[in-house]
């Protein structure tokens, strides 16, 4: 994409009325319809979405596609897909608009500011897809199952709130079940280093992103796995 692309996109995307944005940790208000400074911690449901469904956050959630697939089979339920990437985020909310589904909205920031944006138990459940392995050992403390991810997602989601992670990499697989195992009282309830072997657990891992798609024609494995964290 060029560099113009990409300009025209950053300066459309505030315009558009799913579409939320802090870039700056130490201002944690939010930018919406370009100007308007909003508060929406605590008041996702009322201020963005007009009900009071459960909330659904995608981490990583690059051009929204899980966001998109999870509105559509989940009418009665709210998803937010979160990216720090302008460009990718443009086209999940283009599409939802286009698609006139009200109940997705995009958060663009980053993952590590989550709790400046919602308030404690605001969350019902998390799914992390296919987000960046972050294969070298320096930096495994930016996997979004390293141990501050999973303190930050206790304390956003609501009482038995479930997340949700569905990666190709094994190395991140296996880094999870380790984290995971080992963050105090999480509770794994199913793992699956190849969920398309068998009957899928859950209707929504049918659906597929673009990066899914690619990994699957280069015959890779897609994992799964499921728990929960104490609050």
């Amino acid at each position: 994409m060029s560099k113009r692309n990409k300009l025209q996109k950053f300066a459309e995307i505030l315009s558009f009325p799913n579409v939320l944005e802090n870039m700056d940790a130490s201002n944690p208000g939010l930018t919406k319809n370009e100007t308007e400074r909003v508060d929406m911690k605590g008041h996702w449901n009322e201020r963005q979405f007009g009900n009071e469904y459960p909330i659904t956050l995608e981490l990583a959630c690059g051009r929204g596609e899980y966001s998109l697939g999870l509105a559509e089979m989940y009418p009665e339920r709210n998803f937010i897909g979160v990216d720090v990437k302008g460009a990718r985020i443009w086209r999940g909310a283009r599409n939802a608009l286009d698609r006139s589904l009200n109940n997705v909205a995009f958060l663009r920031t980053r993952i590590e500011q989550l709790t400046l944006f919602f308030a404690p138990g605001e969350i019902s459940e998390i799914w992390i897809t296919f987000p960046d392995p972050f294969l070298k050992t320096s930096k495994t403390n930016r996997r979004l199952t390293s141990e501050r991810f999973l303190a930050s997602y206790r304390q956003l989601l609501k009482k038995d709130g479930l997340v949700h992670l569905k990666t190709d990499s094994e190395e991140l697989y296996e880094f999870s079940l380790e984290s995971v195992s080992q963050f105090p009282g999480a509770e794994i309830l199913y793992q699956n280093d190849d969920i398309y072997s068998g009957p899928l657990l859950l209707p929504e891992l049918e659906i597929k992103t673009y990066y899914e798609r690619m990994h699957l024609a280069a015959e890779k494995k897609i994992k799964y796995l499921q728990f929960r964290l104490p609050k």
